[in-house]
């Protein structure tokens, strides 16, 4: 740690012991007192009062609070330096920029505040479908989708055959028992219903990507693959290529998600738009010719 002046010792010690000597005395209410000045800026009690941890020697607190000092009265002098220095028009410039943020936080907080309160988050099978069906185009897929089951076998499994056959022909009854039999395999999936990204199949499967490149990828298509890991079973229920339309369930987040923001945008236009004829209607806003 730096060495710390005799004055800014001067001053912490003035801001521990001022009406006690205890580890309390930050927690109890003071009156608005300066410890420190830059220029027309002051340093109060109250700002360094939440610095400090639930428990702390004196020690910590002289550390805590001579960093926080040299840190604060560095970027006050800086600040300073900077307005004599930089040119006027650039002052402005970033003043107009510091007025542009502070109104953009203070009505961004209040807006969503609104929104939340008021935006029904419900979104029905109808409306999603509505939206779907009209704006088909913005849903064209970027990706190959498949559906597809597997399941990855050491190389010698005594069962192989009889999990083929019920792999293949995959009724109710085959799969409970596969589901049964699951500890056996190395890795699976029977949920051939849902769409996922090939690319993330492929990472599990690469020897399925080599088929691919080498030929197109087929619904109904049955794969028996191997390599050093072991034995693949692959069946493709369904796949969709790059460029298609996305079906409406693997899209429903996303969806759901547009629907939503339409509404607050649609909120915060009323809005704006109420609060302006309110303040007409009030004398509060004119237009001057």
């Amino acid at each position: 740690m730096k060495k710390i002046t005799m004055k800014y010792k001067s001053i912490l010690w003035i801001v521990l012991t001022v009406s006690a000597i205890s580890c309390d005395y930050f927690r109890a209410p003071q009156p608005k007192e300066a410890v420190a000045r830059v220029g027309d800026k002051f340093l109060y009690k109250d700002d360094l009062r939440a610095l400090l941890p639930a428990e702390y020697t004196r020690e910590d607190s002289i550390a805590i609070i001579s960093s926080y000092l040299n840190n604060w009265a560095a970027k006050e002098l800086m600040l300073a330096n900077a307005k004599r220095n930089l040119q006027e028009d650039k002052i402005v410039e970033f003043e107009t920029l510091v007025d542009e943020y502070r109104t953009d936080l203070y009505t961004k907080a209040y807006k969503e505040g609104l929104v939340n309160q008021s935006i029904d988050t419900v979104v029905g099978q109808g409306d999603l479908e509505t939206f779907y069906q009209g704006n088909k185009e913005i849903f064209r897929l970027n990706e190959d989708l498949l559906k597809l089951r597997y399941i990855q076998l050491k190389e010698n499994h005594s069962g192989i055959q009889r999990i083929r056959d019920k792999f293949k022909r995959f009724n109710k009854k085959d799969q409970r028992e596969l589901d049964s039999l699951s500890l056996q395999f190395r890795a699976f999936s029977l949920n051939d219903s849902v769409w996922v990204k090939a690319g993330e199949v492929f990472r599990k499967i690469p020897l399925l990507q080599e088929q691919s490149t080498q030929n197109n990828l087929k619904k109904s298509q049955f794969f028996e693959l191997q390599d050093s890991l072991g034995v693949y079973l692959v069946h493709i229920n369904d796949l969709l290529k790059r460029q298609e339309i996305a079906p409406i369930e693997y899209v429903k987040p996303t969806l759901r998600q547009i629907i939503i923001n339409q509404r607050k945008l649609e909120f915060v236009r009323k809005l704006e738009k109420d609060i302006i004829n309110d303040a007409i209607t009030k004398k509060q806003f004119e237009i001057y010719e």
